[in-house]
């Protein structure tokens, strides 16, 4: 899954892979979280003959997407992520699936690796950056929640894949990721079908990302520094009591 990402890129490099006309400025964000409002790309409305403005824009969305026939958002589960295996078919994406498909730029984001309760061994987070810096985008999927008094709120959500090998050592889903020569292509929901662009929803080159082990900082809202992509040496992994080999029931110094 993705829980939680970063947006460090300067707004002029974001304009820049996105193909946008403009875009407003925005401070460096470390730790965006759930339900905070985040930036992405959507497909303009159809252009008038002739017109020479760009065929995607930005907005911003709440990361946290909420399908339109919701009575009340505050009993339903919070949809930051949606497995691309099943996003076709199922009721809370379909709708999205065919008609709003957004690109979410990021630095990159944050995993965490759990090992099993039995292994003893630490929680450890992990910040996977595109090996070669700049920026990345996200497949995702977006819709327009309409409350009961009228007002709306633009939400979205990114989708998953399975891990490649690489990062399923960390965990066994990582984002969709798109490449910038199938922007139009991902966002296209004009012409044909979802199932047209299933391709574009596989795992990662095994040596697009790397994972730098960091701090437990990433954990709290509340940090939001530089100082969350600092590595650290990995927590040790726990070993396993020697066993008895004496046969004489001693514990043997030799």
């Amino acid at each position: 899954m993705c829980g939680r990402f970063a947006l460090t890129a300067s707004p002029e490099e974001v304009r820049e892979i996105l193909g946008l006309m403009e875009l407003e400025g925005f401070p460096p964000r470390y730790n965006i979280a759930p339900t905070q409002p985040i930036l992405v790309a959507v497909a303009s409305p159809p252009a008038e003959p002739g017109s020479n403005r760009p065929d995607r824009m930005a907005v911003l969305v709440r990361w946290g997407l909420i399908p339109s026939w919701v009575k009340d958002p505050k009993e339903f589960t919070l949809l930051i992520n949606a497995r691309s295996e099943t996003a076709i078919e199922k009721a809370s994406f379909r709708a999205a699936m065919r008609h709003r498909r957004i690109l979410v730029p990021t630095s990159g984001f944050y995993e965490w690796h759990r090992p099993s309760k039995e292994s003893g061994e630490p929680l450890q987070a992990y910040w996977i950056r595109p090996k070669n810096g700049g920026i990345v985008c996200f497949g995702g999927l977006m819709e327009t929640y309409m409350s009961k008094d009228g007002s709306e709120l633009d939400t979205g959500c990114i989708l998953t894949v399975g891990a490649n090998r690489s990062i399923s050592e960390i965990h066994d889903r990582m984002p969709v990721v798109i490449q910038p020569q199938d922007f139009s292509r991902w966002l296209d929901c004009r012409h044909g079908e979802p199932r047209d662009i299933v391709d574009l929803m596989r795992p990662a080159d095994e040596d697009y990302f790397e994972a730098i082990p960091v701090s437990d900082l990433v954990n709290k809202v509340a940090n939001v520094g530089p100082e969350l992509q600092l590595p650290v040496a990995p927590a040790p992994k726990k070993q396993k009591p020697a066993s008895d080999k004496s046969g004489d029931g001693q514990m043997s110094l030799f």
